[in-house]
């Protein structure tokens, strides 16, 4: 079993930034991806940022795409978001996951294949 764990989030003023972290521990290297959802009331789940585990892929959602960057570091066992110029509709629990399931490799942001998830972390923009 894979345990994930993420902190960072806070609320800051749109133009803001924010540094999320998503530690894990467990089997890590038998999953295929780790990615960062988000989630509000009333909308779907959606895929972020991706980061596979073998470090060499990262795939975003055209909506972050230029301000979000997803990292890791090895030696700390954590996988990084580092969100810039933030903006309100960025608002939403923030949510790490890894996925064990090889079609996660062809389609990183399908929640259906990831079957380990943290807590999440929530972040606030205003206006």
């Amino acid at each position: 079993q894979v345990s994930l764990t993420e902190l960072g989030g806070g609320s800051v003023r749109a133009g803001g930034s924010l540094r999320l972290s998503c530690s894990y521990s467990g089997d890590i290297y038998s999953t295929y991806y780790i990615t960062w959802f988000r989630q509000s009331p009333g909308k779907e789940r959606e895929g972020v940022a991706s980061l596979s585990t073998t470090g060499d892929v990262a795939l975003y959602a055209d909506s972050v795409s230029g301000r979000f960057t997803v990292s890791r570091d090895s030696s700390k066992n954590s996988i990084y978001l580092q969100m810039i110029d933030l903006k309100p509709e960025d608002s939403a629990m923030y949510l790490c996951a890894a996925s064990d399931d090889s079609r996660s490799r062809r389609d990183s942001f399908n929640t259906f294949y990831y079957d380990f998830w943290g807590r999440g972390t929530q972040v606030t923009v205003s206006s």
